[in-house]
Order: structure tokens, then sequence, then C-alpha cells
């Protein structure tokens, strides 16, 4: 029996190969310049999680996201 693939709400086989496909064609320059772009943000901050804390951090945001911006969901 085939495993099937379970993907996040808007997400699809068709998304997950294009966002591959994103970071393969990417040169070094580009991740750089993409990662200091995302450094600089300053509406999110980056944190060390302990693993066995990431289920519900990741819980967290969800709610967060699902409350604050109701689009996002449709959109991801």
């Amino acid at each position: 029996m085939k495993k099937q693939n379970k993907f996040p709400p808007g997400w699809d086989e068709e998304r997950v190969q294009s966002v591959i496909a994103h970071y393969e064609q990417q040169t070094e320059d580009e991740a750089v310049a993409e990662d200091e772009v995302a450094f600089e943000d300053e509406s999110s901050v980056l944190i060390e999680v302990p693993i066995e804390l990431v289920p519900a951090v990741r819980e967290l945001i969800a709610k967060h996201t699902a409350k604050n911006h109701p689009q996002a969901r449709q959109e991801v």
C-alpha cells in the first residue's frame, strides 16, 4: 500500500516542486541575499527552540496566523 503524501492546506505536489526548483536554481549569491533580507526583517525573529517544543510552537504560530491574517490560510 502506497503512503499518500499529506500537504499543508493550500499546498500540493505542484507547489512543492515549484519551491524545490526555486532553491535548486538559486545561485549562492541569491541565497545569501535572500537570507540577509530575512535577517533584516524586524517583524520576526529567529530563535532556538528545543526540538520537543517545535510542535507546540508551530501550533501557536498557526493559531496566530489564522487569527490575525485569515487570508494567509487561503494563499498558503
